[in-house]
């Protein structure tokens, strides 16, 4: 018996989750929580196998919450299951120790065959994220330059793309102005780019912003 826990915070979705989970003998939904704070309680009071979690949840949202579930529970397989493109956090979720990552266009089929095989202690990605990953370790990589930022910076990244003013954003991730100055910095640099105008069309390009 594979024992899931859900982790969205949107009820229907996850009423959606239990009605596919329920046809299959050998899955079994431990727990559910609407928040990446309530998720990370959750696990810790019951033992799952697979936790099914949504990138942007209130509060604290999956990547935020992920380091903190592997040093807590390493063996708990963790398979994001996000409406956000495989081509903007799939990379960034595997590197940062996620089991998989499948999107919520996917067929229920494709998202059974994805709980199997992360609870088998493989890993998770599409057809078409495969031969991406396949090309990058031949050498050829073809991944856009924001798969280089770390989270952080990649936080740090989407609230300048979204106007927001650096005391802002100081404000809201509790850091000085400074760091969030320093931030900047790096990611101007890593993305090859001079002003947050070029920032802004690099995020709507690269649909990093909606």
């Amino acid at each position: 018996m594979i024992r899931v826990f859900i982790a969205d915070d949107h009820a229907l979705f996850r009423t959606g989750l239990h009605q596919i989970l329920a046809k299959h003998a050998d899955l079994s939904i431990v727990g559910e929580a609407g928040t990446g704070t309530a998720a990370l309680q959750g696990i810790r009071e019951r033992a799952c196998d697979v936790l099914l979690l949504d990138i942007t949840m209130p509060g604290r949202g999956g990547l935020d919450i992920l380091k903190d579930i592997r040093s807590e529970n390493p063996d708990v397989a963790i398979l994001f299951l996000s409406m956000h493109p495989e081509d903007q956090y799939a990379i960034r979720v595997l590197k940062a120790g996620a089991s998989g990552y499948i999107t919520k266009e996917s067929a229920a089929e494709e998202l059974i065959s994805a709980i199997r095989k992360v609870a088998s202690g493989g890993r998770y990605v599409s057809a078409a994220l495969a031969e991406k990953l396949a090309f990058a370790l031949g050498g050829n990589p073809e991944f856009p330059p924001h798969q280089m930022l770390s989270e952080r910076e990649f936080q740090v990244t989407h609230m300048l793309a979204a106007g927001m003013k650096l005391t802002e954003i100081a404000d809201a991730l509790h850091l000085s102005e400074k760091t969030i100055t320093t931030y900047r910095a790096r990611i101007l640099e890593k993305l090859h780019l001079h002003t947050n105008a070029e920032l802004i069309h690099y995020a709507i390009d690269h649909k990093l912003i909606e």
